[in-house]
Order: structure tokens, then sequence, then C-alpha cells
């Protein structure tokens, strides 16, 4: 199972935007139900900084999140949002409790 963490923060003006843009991805997440995902997105308490983070169970590691038309969407532009870029990190699990709904 691959693990990545991606981290960025969006100009002040554009949070509100950022977020609906992410709501969107999890609408179509619930209708589509890809098996091979988990995912889950924070908004921190800064109010500008966003950290997603997806755990992907695929044969060739790919995310099935390319797939999803709405995080097309969010990705779209993402640079005009940020005041600081996505920044996208893999990580190897080493434990994990009710992580993701679970």
């Amino acid at each position: 199972m691959k693990h990545v963490i991606v981290r960025y923060k969006v100009k002040p003006e554009r949070a509100a935007e950022n977020e609906e843009l992410v709501r969107a991805v999890y609408a179509e997440l619930h209708e589509t139900r890809p098996a091979a995902l988990r995912y889950a997105t924070f908004q921190l308490d800064d109010g500008v900084s966003f950290v997603h983070i997806s755990a992907t169970d695929t044969e060739d590691d790919r995310s099935p999140l390319s797939e999803v038309e709405a995080f097309r969407r969010f990705q779209e532009n993402i640079g005009d949002r940020c005041e600081e870029l996505p920044v996208v990190t893999s990580v190897r699990e080493i434990g994990s409790y009710r992580l993701f709904g679970d």
C-alpha cells in the first residue's frame, strides 16, 4: 500500500474556494466509492493550510484520485490559489489506529 501526504497553504482570500473544491472531491468519492483508496483532508488551525493523506492499494500504486473529475478540477490552477505550493511526500506506515474513518 502506498501512502502519500500533501501539504500546502492557500492565500487567505482563497481558503473558502479551496475548501469548496475539496468538498466536491468527497461528494464524487462518495458516489463512485473507489475501493483501492483511503483519503482524508484536514484544514489546520490557521485556516489556510491543508493536509491531504491518501493510501492507495492498487497493483501499480496509481491513485484512483486521478480518475475523479472533481479532483481534476481541484488540481487546476492550484498554483493560483496557493501561497505555498503543494509538497508531496511518500510515507511508510509503521502503525495506525482507526485512521481514515475505520
